[in-house]
């Protein structure tokens, strides 16, 4: 097994070094520092096991010097140098899995990647199991363009790597081999378990929107292929529109979806949104026929009752309000809007502690709902807890803000076809 350090959870010898291969953070002085520190200790205890070694007496001395040489390099900070001094003791001892591991991870940091992959292959062959070596070696393969033994290893390395980063690390590098390869579904399935792990990560979130954005469009061909003229078309058609902006456009899609097919599953839910967000009369009143007409076609559609509540609140229709939230809530008792909105009907009920309850809900399903933090904010405040309305009124600012930010963000990136000068 390769002697890099050992690992104080379960006392085994395993390269933990390989954990900080790819850094961002790292500079050359930092890189350096930490190889000769690994070297330094492999060095050390490749010296305590000469005594055990097959090699003659000579030999054993010619190993000896040649990692005393490599190490007094790595104390000058000249990993190049301590390089052929490990080739050279790996060549006297090929067999030895720990010399030849710590010879390819040295290689592979000095982005040698053709030269690392022997070395890692052999300690990998001398001792099997090494779980990083072997995800180490499939990244370097994978950069030599020897992809079919890159897949290979860096599959059978990443179900069982433990460390959170070298796991990332590896899986992104499998996202990319499948991605390229048009296995879609297998980097999907990598997605998936690297947002399990590292829900945050830019790099793994990036990724995922690549991946999706991929399958999407694998997706619009092959129905764009198979039925070019069918309301599933048009809905996509209609998505797409939406995403560039052509509101009008996006809408007369969805009527084409719907006369070829007024049973498509969302389709009517899908053009009432379009339609409630436009500023017109007419608009209003065809979105909430398209509202009851989703109901119509899917019972149990919660967010088309949730909308039909808006609009009877609006109205103030109270008890209707009341009647499509209590439904809504009881179709997706975790759904937070649907327990806000209900809030909100029940506040004008004047049963302010039972919508106290469903505020409290709404935040512990969606920590992060501004709207909930002001309204329970506003009902601590009437029963005089000043203590709680505080804390309520400032998560409603920080998550207010939060919102505001990102509002404005993606108002900068997604630009109306309209906004885009030729001189940007």
């Amino acid at each position: 097994m390769p002697i890099l350090i050992r690992e104080a959870t379960n006392g085994q010898l395993v390269p933990r070094a390989v954990t900080k291969l790819f850094d961002s953070q790292d500079t050359p002085s930092s890189t350096n520092a930490r190889l000769k520190a690994i070297l330094l200790c492999a060095i050390l205890l490749l010296c305590a096991t000469l005594g055990q070694s097959q090699t003659s007496a000579s030999s054993q001395q010619d190993y000896a010097a040649h990692l005393q040489s490599a190490r007094s390099y790595l104390d000058d900070n000249r990993p190049n140098l301590a390089i052929p001094e490990l080739q050279a003791a790996a060549n006297i001892n090929p067999d030895n899995a720990e010399t030849q591991s710590n010879l390819g991870v040295l290689l592979y940091f000095q982005g040698r990647f053709a030269d690392a992959i022997p070395h890692l292959r052999i300690a990998l062959d001398k001792q099997p199991g090494l779980i990083k070596i072997q995800g180490l070696l499939g990244i370097a393969e994978a950069r030599t363009q020897d992809f079919l033994n890159a897949r290979k290893d860096m599959i059978a390395s990443f179900a069982q790597i433990a460390d959170k980063k070298f796991k990332v690390e590896v899986g992104l590098e499998l996202v990319g081999l499948f991605t390229q390869n048009g296995d879609l579904d297998e980097a999907s399935r990598a997605i998936a378990q690297l947002k399990r792990i590292d829900p945050n990560n830019r790099e793994v979130l990036y990724a995922a929107y690549c991946t999706y954005a991929a399958m999407t469009e694998e997706s619009m061909t092959a129905l764009a292929q198979a039925a070019p003229d069918s309301a599933q078309m048009h809905q996509l058609l209609a998505h797409e529109e939406i995403t560039e902006g052509n509101t009008s456009e996006a809408i007369a899609q969805y009527r084409k979806a719907i006369t070829i097919n007024s049973h498509l599953p969302g389709v009517h839910y899908e053009l009432a949104e379009l339609l409630n967000i436009l500023q017109d009369k007419d608009a209003k009143e065809e979105a909430e026929k398209e509202f009851r007409a989703a109901l119509a076609a899917n019972s149990r559609d919660e967010k088309a009752e949730c909308k039909l509540g808006e609009i009877e609140a609006s109205r103030g229709n109270t008890k209707l309000a009341y009647a499509h939230f209590l439904k809504a809530v009881e179709l997706q008792p975790g759904d937070p809007d649907a327990k806000l909105g209900l809030a909100k009907v029940l506040i004008q009920m004047n049963q302010p502690g039972t919508a106290q309850e469903l505020l409290k809900q709404a935040i512990q399903l969606d920590p992060e709902n501004a709207a909930a933090h002001y309204r329970l904010a506003a009902l601590y405040r009437k029963d005089g807890r000043m203590a709680d309305a505080k804390r309520e009124a400032d998560l409603y600012k920080q998550y207010r803000n939060v919102q505001e930010k990102l509002h404005a963000t993606f108002k900068v990136l997604i630009k109306q076809p309209g906004e885009i000068h030729v001189d940007e």
